[in-house]
């Protein structure tokens, strides 16, 4: 008999759920748009404490149009975090932009702020950057919000991960000129598919939501004076999304809980170090991950097959964009005075561990048992 499948990070519902689909299909609100998709974004946004929203149907559709309100268009240059989920720079591409792809720094894995001056000062023509908080950990945002705003450049800060994660007590998403956040099945809430669009300026979210739903202009008859997308979240997926939102916080206690466990559980391991936090936030510690010590005698592959052999998920972590064949051609920017390329190693080094709030006691026990034994 095959064994009980451990995942990564899958959907955990509630039941609240239902009762706003429920009421979705009660009222025939079922098409885009509608009463649920209105609340959702409401929601969303005071419990950020952002201005605005706009409910999406994926994360990525939020840093496009978040990419065409910033101004970005064809040979302009976006300073893009290498180490990161391809969806955080595609839409660049998407505008005919160009990524230049800089590394990340080993207290939280994100953005470096000096190789982010490095990159400035190499690119002085770039009009926007996009930082991410990696796996839900906060980024060192005020500085990077400090080096965008000297070289007048647009702050996009990709929360897709980051949803319950906060830095100087203040919502992750809510510190650049927009902020984007992702409900996919592995987030730490979900609504099947979808993402939203943060931002305190009102005209902009405005602009979001008119170049989302086709960009129809204010007439009897369908006229288009610009290209617009078929990006507007469902009634009935913010149906799902807004009972997702009454648990978060009991997410966030348990995803916090799996990390607090691994890294109690590693702790005498000198080989063996959890992704770092940083000490003027709190993540949300969507994944837990760790980096294996170079030369250690066990690999991040080896973790993952032992694990996979009692049917239990793992991952590796981001393969950073520089390294990817589709930017192969694209710039990449490191820290000055320095040979280091931390992306590129914490990808060689780290795993991601099964980080699913539905696990029991018993199979954190087993996945944490197998891991030590190969030490």
């Amino acid at each position: 008999m095959e064994k009980k499948k451990i995942w990564l990070s899958s959907p955990t519902m509630h039941g609240d759920e239902q009762r706003f689909v429920q009421e979705a299909f009660d009222t025939n609100w079922v098409a885009p748009l509608g009463p649920n998709v209105d609340a959702f974004e409401k929601e969303m946004a005071a419990y950020v404490g952002s201005g605005y929203a706009a409910a999406l149907d994926s994360g990525t559709a939020a840093i496009h149009l978040a990419v065409k309100l910033a101004g970005i268009g064809e040979g302009d240059t976006v300073l893009c975090q290498s180490l990161t989920f391809s969806a955080s720079c595609n839409p660049v591409a998407y505008e005919k932009a160009m990524p230049v792809f800089v590394d990340s720094e080993e207290e939280t894995w994100n953005l470096s702020p000096a190789a982010l001056e490095a990159a400035f000062q190499k690119h002085p023509e770039a009009k926007a950057v996009i930082a991410v908080h990696l796996y839900g950990t906060p980024a060192l945002i005020d500085e990077i919000r400090e080096i965008c705003d000297a070289h007048g450049a647009v702050l996009i800060e990709d929360a897709a991960e980051a949803l319950g994660s906060t830095y100087k007590g203040a919502a992750c998403g809510t510190f650049g000129k927009y902020g984007i956040l992702s409900f996919n099945g592995n987030k730490i809430i979900t609504t099947s598919g979808g993402g939203m669009l943060l931002s305190e300026d009102e005209e902009a979210i405005r602009r979001a939501r008119f170049l989302a739903t086709q960009a129809r202009d204010p007439a009897p008859h369908y006229q288009h004076s610009t290209i617009g997308y078929n990006y507007r979240m469902s009634n009935i997926t913010a149906g799902i999304g807004r009972g997702q939102l009454l648990h978060l916080g009991e997410h966030l206690e348990k995803k916090r809980a799996i990390y607090r466990t691994y890294k109690e559980a590693f702790s005498d391991i000198p080989a063996i170090s959890m992704n770092p936090m940083n000490p003027d936030g709190e993540a949300n510690n969507w994944l837990s991950c760790i980096t294996l010590a170079k030369d250690c005698g066990v690999t991040p592959q080896v973790i993952m097959e032992t694990l996979a052999k009692e049917n239990i998920e793992t991952r590796p972590i981001w393969k950073p964009m520089h390294l990817q064949p589709v930017f192969a051609e694209c710039d990449y920017v490191k820290a000055p005075g320095s040979d280091a390329d931390v992306s590129a190693d914490i990808f060689a080094r780290g795993v991601c561990l099964p980080s699913d709030i539905k696990n029991t006691d018993e199979e954190m026990r087993q996945i944490i048992d197998l891991i030590r034994g190969l030490f």
